[in-house]
């Protein structure tokens, strides 16, 4: 009886290992996918915040020639 119970704890054991590098791996993964959404999204944003007022000085020197 000693034993089976050993072979089963020996058994979870493993598939909690499993499960814990199961878990990390995709922590990681959303991580990343987490730093790529925002440079995705402010990265562009900051580039606006930088061509429309270009844009606009260029357009409204256009309209008062």
């Amino acid at each position: 009886m000693d034993s089976e119970f050993q072979k089963q704890m020996q058994s979870l054991e493993e598939k909690i290992d499993a499960v814990y590098v199961s878990v990390e791996k995709t922590r990681k993964y959303f991580r990343i996918v987490m730093w790529v959404t925002l440079a995705m999204v402010v990265l562009p944003l900051l580039g606006l915040v930088i061509a429309i007022p270009a844009f606009l000085n260029s357009y409204v020197t256009t309209l008062n020639m």
